[in-house]
């Protein structure tokens, strides 16, 4: 599969989390790729947003278990 074009969407934009100073950000977008269902999704992307580093996608279950997890790191 090496070589083979990933499609994707970005459904919604969610947040921006950093800026780097190649103008790259961080972002947390709901996105669907290769016309799969919208999953959660945090990486890096290019100004256009036509590319982006490697990143995670999680599922709604998934990010409720992180953002869990996140609260209770912040008690």
């Amino acid at each position: 599969m090496a070589g083979t074009p990933i499609k994707f969407e970005i459904v919604k934009h969610i947040g921006v989390i950093n800026r780097n100073d190649r103008g790259w950000t961080k972002e947390l977008n709901i996105v669907s790729w290769n016309d799969q269902p919208p999953k959660y999704d945090i990486r890096d992307w290019d100004e256009q947003h036509e590319r982006m580093s490697r990143g995670i996608t999680l599922t709604k279950q998934e990010l409720e278990s992180v953002v869990e997890a996140f609260q209770n790191e912040l008690e």
